[in-house]
């Protein structure tokens, strides 16, 4: 996902590597919040493949910067990583979907309806895997176990709900 979200924010202005990481937090702090252990090989793997390239600049003060640009590549490239299948966990799904939908405005009509229908139907058999658990009468679960699975069940709900909605607009925003 790191890969990702460098992408996206590099679409709107060449950057600094302490930029691409300022403009993460602003945009996706409230999922993730990569370091610059994380930010500074993804930018060289993403340069290597051609999807970033660099440039120097010398400052007026004499120092030099590196700013990083998206290229062609790049643009394809996200693309690519925005309708990549998602994980089979649960965990990394919700985290990976709340991201991919924040950069939802990059893809045109039918790239978010292919998006959302595959969100919409992961969040649906997550939640019926969860449903399975609690259903399970050879598993007991106790107290605690089934509040969190309740919860989970809830919250898989509003994710799909939130995905309607979202399904909703890009149809009304289409005509």
């Amino acid at each position: 996902m790191i890969d990702l979200m460098i992408l996206f924010v590099l679409l709107k202005r060449d950057l600094t590597m302490y930029s691409v990481r300022k403009h993460i937090q602003d945009k996706f702090l409230a999922f993730t919040n990569p370091s610059f252990g994380a930010i500074k090989p993804s930018l060289v793997r993403l340069e290597k493949n051609g999807f970033v390239k660099s440039s120097k600049i010398m400052s007026d003060g004499g120092k030099l910067s590196v700013f990083y640009s998206i290229t062609n590549d790049g643009i394809k490239e996200l693309k690519t990583l925005m309708l990549k299948p998602f994980s089979d966990n649960p965990l990394q799904f919700i985290s990976d979907a709340k991201i991919k939908l924040c950069c939802a405005s990059f893809l045109n009509r039918e790239e978010a309806d292919t998006l959302f229908e595959e969100i919409k139907s992961n969040a649906l058999l997550h939640r019926l895997n969860t449903e399975k658990i609690i259903a399970d009468e050879y598993n007991p679960i106790d107290f605690y176990q089934r509040i969190v699975l309740d919860n989970t069940i809830c919250e898989y709900k509003n994710f799909v709900s939130m995905i309607e909605g979202l399904e909703k607009e890009n149809a009304r925003n289409s005509k």
